[in-house]
C-alpha cells in the first residue's frame, strides 16, 4: 500500500501514537545533541514515608473519643493503640461519608493528615477537630435559618395572592413553587403572567425575587385594575376595596391571612397597626418591618398610620429584604472563599482557584453562579509534561484504542474533541484516600484513568475496592512539578515512555521502569484545562 495515499491520520489512533512516541524520542535526543539540559528538581517523596511522627501515639483513649463524638463516631477498642495520625485518619473517613454534615472537619483532617508534625496531628484530635465541628454546626444552623426564611417569604407570597398554604406548597423548591401559583385557580392573571416570566429567566435569583416581592406586586396590579374597574360602577365601594387590600397586603407582610370579612379590616388604622405588633412572634421582633411598625403607632399623626398601612410596611418589608440579601451574598462570599482556600492548599486544581477568585472580583450574583455551578465545572484540568523539549505536549485518552492514554501534542485551537480528550475532572479520590485524587475523562463521563496490569488507560467506575484503588493518584510536589503515586502499587509513579502511560517504579523489571529519565518522565505541570 502507497504510505502517500493511506489518508489523514485518525486523532487518536495507533498510528497517531505511533508518530507521537516517534516525537518524543525525537524531543529528546535533541536536547542531547544540543546539549540543553532537562529540567532538574528534587523528586518527591513516596506517600508511605511519611516520617517518624505517622507512628507517634501521643493521645489517649479518652481524648479518642471525645474526637470521635465531635462525628458521631465511637472508636474502637483496637483503634486506641493506632497511632495519632491513623486515628485521624478513621476521623477523616467517617467526615467524608457523613454527605456533607461535616465538610469543615474532613478538611482539617486532610491538613493534619498532610503534615508530618506529630504536635499537628495531637493538636487536631484534642482540638482542631472541635474547632471544625463548631465552624460545621455553625452552618447548619445558618442552613436551618435559611430554611426557615425561604418557608416564611412563600408563605408570605400564598397570603398575598389568596392561596392556602400547605406543608406541601411550602416544601417544593423555587422553580416548582412558582409553577404551582401560576397554575393555582386562584392566581389571578397579573400574577400567573409574572409566575411565567420568573420561570423563562432559567435564574434562581429571580425565582426567589418573585417569590419574595413579585407574586405581591403582581397580585395588587391585579387589585387595581379590579379596583379601576369598580370605580366606575360604585366610588364608595372601590374605596373600601383600597382600604381592604392594603391591609390584606401589609398582613400577608407579617405572615398575617386577613379575610375581607375579618374584623381587623373595620378596625381603625391605628388599631389595625398594633394588632400587626401583637401578633408578631419574637423571632420577627427585630426586622426594620417591625420597628416601623412601632415608630408608625408611636406617631399621634393619623396620616401617619395610613401611610404605614399602604406603602410604609412594604418599603420597610424591602428594607429588610436588601438586608438579608447582603447577609446572604456575604455567607456565599466566604463560601468562595473557603472553597478557593481548599482548592489552593490541595495545588491540584489551579483552574478551581481562578474560577473562585474570578467570582470572588464581581458581583454576589458571579459568586451564587460560582457556588451553583461554576464550581463544579471549575474541576477541569490538563496535563502537561514537564519536559520543557515536549512543550504543548499532554496526557489524553484515546477511545478508539480502546481506552488507553498516552502523551501527545494538542493545541489550545485544537479539535474539541482532541481538547476533550486531553481533558480530566480532578475528582477527591475514588477511593477515598486524603490528600489522593481520581481523574474522570471528560470525554467520557463516568471513566477513570486507572490500571490494567501496570498500564494506565480509562475504564468505568465498576464500584469495586480493586477499581477505586487503581483510579486513585497521590500528589506529590516539588519545585520541577507534580508526580501521581498510584495507590493500588505503591511507590509506582505516573509516567510516559516512549509516548504510553504507565504506574512505573524507578529500577523496576519493566522497559519503562528504567532509570534514566526516570523523574523527568515522572513529573507533570498541572495547567489550564484544553476544554475548558
Amino acid at each position: 500500500m502507497d504510505k502517500n495515499n493511506e489518508g489523514p491520520v485518525r486523532t487518536g489512533s495507533a498510528r497517531a501514537r505511533r508518530l507521537v512516541t516517534r516525537g518524543i524520542v525525537t524531543a529528546t535526543a535533541l536536547a542531547a545533541v544540543t546539549g540543553v539540559a532537562a529540567p532538574v528538581g528534587a523528586f518527591a517523596t513516596p506517600s508511605g514515608a511519611v516520617g517518624a511522627a505517622a507512628d507517634v501515639v501521643r493521645t489517649s483513649p479518652d481524648d479518642r473519643i471525645a474526637a470521635g463524638l465531635k462525628v458521631d463516631y465511637e472508636p474502637k477498642p483496637e483503634q486506641y493503640g493506632m497511632s495519632d495520625r491513623d486515628f485521624i485518619v478513621v476521623l477523616w473517613e467517617q467526615a467524608k461519608n457523613s454527605g456533607g454534615k461535616w465538610e469543615a472537619v474532613r478538611q482539617a483532617a486532610e491538613e493534619a493528615i498532610a503534615s508530618t508534625s506529630a504536635d499537628d496531628h495531637v493538636k487536631f484530635i484534642i482540638s482542631g477537630i472541635v474547632a471544625a465541628h463548631d465552624v460545621d454546626v455553625e452552618r447548619h444552623t445558618e442552613e436551618a435559618a435559611e430554611e426557615r426564611k425561604v418557608r416564611a417569604l412563600k408563605s408570605q407570597a400564598l397570603i398575598a395572592v389568596g392561596i392556602p398554604a400547605s406543608p406541601d406548597l411550602l416544601g417544593l423548591s423555587d422553580d416548582n413553587f412558582i409553577r404551582a401559583i401560576m397554575k393555582h385557580e386562584a392566581a389571578t392573571p397579573e400574577v400567573k403572567k409574572a409566575a411565567s416570566q420568573a420561570l423563562g429567566e432559567k435564574d434562581p435569583a429571580v425565582w426567589r425575587e418573585f417569590i419574595t416581592n413579585g407574586a405581591r406586586a403582581a397580585h395588587s396590579r391585579d387589585m387595581e385594575n379590579e379596583r379601576k374597574e369598580l370605580e366606575q360602577k360604585n366610588h364608595e365601594e372601590a374605596q373600601r376595596r383600597v382600604e381592604a387590600d392594603a391591609r390584606r397586603l401589609a398582613g400577608s407582610l407579617f405572615g398575617i391571612r386577613i379575610e375581607l370579612s375579618d374584623a381587623m379590616l373595620n378596625l381603625s388604622d391605628d388599631n389595625f397597626i398594633r394588632e400587626l405588633i401583637h401578633r408578631t412572634p419574637a423571632a420577627s421582633q427585630g426586622t426594620e418591618l417591625f420597628a416601623a411598625a412601632q415608630k408608625a403607632l408611636n406617631s399621634s399623626v393619623a396620616a401617619d398610620w395610613r401611610t404605614f398601612i399602604h406603602t410604609g410596611a412594604d418599603q420597610a418589608y424591602k428594607r429588610d429584604g436588601e438586608i438579608e440579601a447582603k447577609k446572604i451574598a456575604e455567607a456565599k462570599r466566604r463560601q468562595a472563599l473557603a472553597i478557593q482556600a481548599q482548592a489552593a492548599k490541595t495545588r491540584v486544581r489551579p483552574n478551581l482557584v481562578a474560577a473562585a477568585e474570578k467570582a470572588l472580583r464581581g458581583t454576589p450574583e458571579d459568586v451564587s453562579l460560582f457556588l451553583r455551578e461554576g464550581q463544579y465545572r471549575a474541576l477541569r484540568q490538563s496535563f502537561q509534561a514537564s519536559n520543557s523539549k515536549l512543550n504543548g505536549w499532554y496526557v489524553r485518552q484515546s477511545s478508539v484504542d480502546g481506552g488507553d492514554t498516552f502523551l501527545t501534542p494538542v493545541g489550545a485551537k485544537g479539535k474539541e474533541s482532541d481538547r476533550e480528550d486531553a481533558t480530566w475532572i480532578v475528582r477527591d479520590s475514588l477511593a477515598a484516600e486524603p490528600n489522593c485524587y481520581s481523574f474522570e475523562s471528560v470525554r467520557k463521563p463516568g471513566f477513570y484513568l486507572s490500571l490494567k496490569d501496570s498500564r494506565a488507560k480509562i475504564a468505568p467506575d465498576d464500584l469495586s475496592a480493586d477499581f477505586r484503588k487503581g483510579a486513585t493518584w497521590c500528589a506529590h510536589f516539588s519545585e520541577a512539578g507534580t508526580t501521581f503515586e498510584s495507590k493500588a502499587k505503591a511507590g509506582h509513579l505516573l509516567r510516559q515512555y516512549k509516548g504510553d502511560l504507565y504506574a512505573a517504579v524507578k529500577n523496576g523489571k519493566r522497559a519503562y521502569d528504567t532509570a534514566k529519565d526516570f523523574e523527568l518522565d515522572t513529573t507533570w505541570n498541572i495547567s489550564t484545562p484544553l476544554a475548558g
